[in-house]
């Protein structure tokens, strides 16, 4: 099966799934969307700062329950599983700071009448692999690291997390913490020469993600930054070699990075779908057939 609809970060935007879904054909059937011979792929992130974030829940998993979708875990997806478990301690996995709660504050609004509801999205969300592979794509939600891969092959069942490896993967001393980090979102490097800037929620920054496909011996800072920072340095002093994303590897489909303007690929093997729906952006689809080189021509959005 290579007909799939691979579907960015939605945040709690129906209206704009709903839209999209239609645009590619689907049609919703007894609450379900479905396609005669087509299925979606989601890469994650359905909760957190939209307006119709439970209609978004029950859309997705709908279709993944009778087979019509696949999907893969965001890191809201992930944060949320934190948010809402405690260590042997009695804290926390994530902590209800300030910064966290305003991340997750949307979606426990919408939940707040809705516990049981609430409650089973999140044990869903345990069952939600961290990576998808097959012989002609991959997909993931940040970033596809082939060590940090092989480690979650290694280490987990089904390439999903269980209570144990969940407290693990939040305990930033272990390795699993770091693995998970970069799968879920993304590689990032320090910003030289001490310098910071604010990202979309305000929070400031004093690292950069970075565009894992590319060999940082051959870029420099501003082109590595994923995020056009014009500060940064226009030379790759300091950089390091690190493993990347070759050319010559299979596509790979992955959201996160928050993109703005007309949807392109960064390479014929980089998809990213991320096209920043809940700030005003677009929700984007690539519609793909089997093809190694991806092409501009497949993107569809609303």
């Amino acid at each position: 099966m290579t007909n799939y609809e691979f579907i960015g970060d939605i945040h709690g935007h129906a209206d704009e799934l709903e839209a999209l879904l239609t645009k590619l054909g689907y049609i919703e059937k007894d609450s379900v969307y479905q396609h005669l011979n087509r299925k979606v792929f989601f890469v994650g992130d359905f909760i957190d700062r939209g307006p119709k974030i439970r209609r978004v829940l029950q859309i997705v998993k709908a279709m993944c329950d009778f087979g019509s979708a696949k999907t893969v875990m965001g890191n809201h997806e992930y944060n949320a599983l934190c948010y809402h478990t405690k260590n042997e301690q009695g804290d926390y996995l994530r902590p209800h700071s300030e910064k966290n709660i305003r991340q997750h504050k949307a979606t426990l609004a919408q939940f707040e009448n809705h516990q049981k509801e609430w409650n089973d999205y999140l044990q869903w969300f345990m069952t939600l692999p961290l990576y998808y592979e097959q012989e002609e794509f991959r997909v993931v939600h940040a970033c596809w690291d082939n060590n940090s891969i092989d480690y979650l092959k290694e280490q987990l069942q089904n390439n999903r997390l269980t209570l144990g490896s969940l407290k693990q993967s939040a305990n930033n001393e272990n390795e699993l913490f770091e693995i998970v980090e970069t799968t879920l979102k993304g590689k990032e490097i320090e910003l030289p020469n001490g310098l910071t800037f604010h990202d979309k929620d305000g929070t400031e920054r004093h690292d950069i993600r970075i565009k894992w496909w590319l060999n940082a011996l051959e870029t420099t800072f501003r082109e590595y930054s994923i995020i056009d920072i014009t500060d940064l340095p226009n030379h790759n002093k300091n950089l390091h070699e690190v493993d990347y994303y070759q050319p010559t590897e299979k596509p790979v489909f992955f959201g996160h990075y928050w993109l703005n303007g007309q949807p392109n690929l960064y390479r014929s093997n980089i998809c990213c779908l991320d096209y920043s729906v809940a700030k005003e952006g677009k929700l984007v689809a690539y519609r793909y057939f089997g093809e190694q080189e991806l092409s501009n021509e497949n993107f569809v959005f609303v």
